[in-house]
């Protein structure tokens, strides 16, 4: 249905001189696709309120409306070219009005958890690339065309977004940093086998793919949607899925990502995660179940470190103490790491190994091939622990591709 659509926006922005890598064309794609989502959800909540005798105020100002400024419409339904903004006006109008309009919004909102304060965050991060006022209304026209109103439109836009999240992954040589390979991702849901009412984390969120799997392994868990009651929904839909994302790309990534899986409003939050003291962190602050694949050979600095009792500059291992601490007793990890973990002789890998096996039961170790992630040239494994009782036997499982 849509995938025309998003090689021939593709095109587009390969010849747009503000756009030179795969990553700016899903980072120019996403910043237009939200705002026609924002666009859909409005019209979706003034019909159900129309329905039920309320009224509905906008979230976005008429000025600041799809239909006002990126697609006015004649009687015909057909784009109106006497209205329609194009050329050095379109690029104006979009850096210089739109842009500052939508970033205000992080300051007004209530809550870090409204859609308002996430449009304000996305808004502060990025900015528009694409330079030729021409090339940035054929894609607007082209977005125009996708729609997210039923399940079907948006389980396709899904699958389509994860295609170039994974090109991405592969473009770059820090791809593995948005995309984990979803069999890997699956196969860790399904070890933890998260239930509904449990609340689940990610820390490392990225594209947030843990996150969107989790949802559709809980929304199955009944055989299928439909025999999940309103309150089981409701709960899936507000209180079970949690991410924080460092970067402002993989944060609007992951945003989108998660609305097109079905999730309206994510719980995400654009922060450093390792800026977090663990003193801080009390038993309110915990989660069920914690599934991340955190970044590997990144270094933090000093004052990151002191927010940690095993210092060290290895991020994934900061990753770990966090994530351990953030687990509730009884509460079940995956978590990807290399496999220099298990091995390592330097203080902070012993004293952490140490710190893993008597709070936790590390009962599965899933040895990966080399080459799971593209670009990173890496080994890794999975660990799979419980916290709350000390580790006594380890099941280590090593995934050979020609012997599985």
């Amino acid at each position: 249905m849509f995938e025309q659509t998003f090689k021939n926006i593709d095109d587009i922005l390969h010849k747009d001189a503000g756009c030179s890598s795969e990553l700016d064309y899903v980072e120019q794609t996403s910043w237009i696709l939200f705002l026609k989502y924002l666009d859909d959800l409005e019209k979706d909540k003034q019909t159900a309120a129309t329905l039920s005798g309320k009224t509905y105020t906008n979230i976005i100002a008429n000025e600041f409306r799809w239909n006002v400024w990126a697609m006015p419409k004649n009687g015909d339904g057909k784009l109106d070219h006497h209205k329609a903004l194009k050329g050095d006006d379109l690029t104006d109008f979009v850096n210089l009005k739109l842009f500052p309009y939508l970033k205000k919004f992080k300051t007004n909102a209530e809550r870090a958890d409204t859609i308002e304060y996430k449009i304000g965050e996305i808004f502060s991060e990025l900015k528009n690339k694409i330079q030729g006022g021409h090339n940035l209304r054929d894609v607007i026209n082209l977005i125009d065309e996708l729609r997210f109103r039923t399940h079907a439109e948006k389980h396709e836009m899904s699958h389509l977004y994860e295609s170039k999240i994974q090109n991405m992954g592969n473009a770059g040589r820090n791809g593995g940093e948005y995309y984990t390979p979803r069999p890997l991702i699956k196969t860790i849901v399904k070890v933890v086998a998260p239930q509904i009412g449990n609340k689940i984390y990610d820390g490392a969120g990225g594209s947030m793919g843990f996150l969107c799997e989790s949802f559709q392994y809980l929304k199955n868990s009944k055989g299928k949607l439909e025999n999940l009651t309103s309150k089981e929904i409701e709960t899936l839909q507000k209180n079970t899925f949690y991410g924080k994302e460092k970067k402002a790309l993989a944060f609007i990534i992951g945003l989108m990502n998660m609305i097109l899986h079905g999730i309206d409003a994510p719980n995400l939050i654009h922060d450093n995660t390792l800026a977090i003291n663990l003193d801080d962190i009390q038993e309110k602050d915990r989660y069920d179940i914690v599934v991340a694949n955190p970044p590997f050979g990144g270094k933090e600095r000093g004052e990151v470190q002191q927010n940690f009792p095993i210092r060290t500059g290895e991020t994934a291992f900061l990753f770990l103490q966090h994530f351990i601490k953030i687990l509730k007793a009884g509460g079940k990890a995956g978590i990807v790491i290399k496999n220099t973990f298990l091995s390592n002789t330097d203080n902070a890998s012993v004293s952490l190994r140490k710190l893993l096996l008597e709070s936790c039961n590390l009962h599965t170790v899933l040895d990966l091939p080399s080459g799971v992630f593209s670009g990173a040239g890496v080994k890794t494994v999975v660990l799979f622990f419980e916290k709350g009782k000390p580790t006594h036997k380890v099941w280590y499982y090593q995934l050979n591709l020609d012997r599985n």
